[in-house]
């Protein structure tokens, strides 16, 4: 199965990270492919010309067992906000899977077996 990967971006620099957007969330996604169906990366440039901690990165993971998780980051470059979105994104979805998942412990008394 083949995750859909959505990139847009309102800034022209941020347009040109598309094909390295989608290669970074391939990577650091490879193991919750199986969960995550469709992903969203969104960039936006914050202050525009002047500069500064402006580059936005928005990443939307959409999963059919805990919903959606939503994350943004903001950084000075386009790659360390996508890293950072990434890799907030991944434990926050990791932690909810987990919490899914949990085996329900058998809370019956253990009977002490004779040798």
């Amino acid at each position: 199965m083949t995750m859909q990967i959505i990139f847009e971006s309102r800034d022209a620099d941020g347009a040109k990270m598309r094909d390295f957007s989608e290669q970074r969330v391939r990577f650091v996604l490879r193991r919750l492919t199986a969960s995550v169906p469709r992903a969203k990366v969104q960039f936006s440039d914050v202050n525009g010309p002047r500069g500064g901690v402006d580059k936005r990165c928005q990443v939307e993971l959409k999963t059919e067992s805990v919903g959606t998780v939503v994350i943004a980051s903001l950084a000075r470059d386009w790659r360390t906000a996508l890293d950072r979105s990434l890799t907030r994104a991944t434990r926050v979805l990791t932690r909810s899977l987990q919490r899914v998942q949990k085996p329900v412990r058998d809370r019956s008394p253990k009977l002490a077996l004779d040798s």
